[in-house]
């Protein structure tokens, strides 16, 4: 079953580069590029995350700022 994550609010210097890794940060996937508008933002979880019960957001602003942050299913 496809998961769905929603990235309800940003901080910082748009634009955003949003990626979702493994609670390691050791395999991380480029999700996509998104701006301050687009929030709410959707995405559905690559298959390789989608059996996980838990994984990484790990967002960069664009002065290099990364934001991670864990979500539990």
């Amino acid at each position: 079953m496809p998961t769905d994550v929603t990235i309800s609010s940003l901080c910082g210097s748009s634009p955003f580069d949003v990626y979702i890794c493994d609670t390691g940060m050791t395999t991380c996937v480029y999700v996509d590029t998104i701006t301050s508008g687009d929030v709410p933002y959707v995405f559905e979880a690559p298959l390789v995350f989608s059996n996980l019960p838990e994984f990484n957001i790990k967002v960069v602003d664009n002065i290099n700022c990364v934001i991670i942050d864990t979500v539990v299913i």
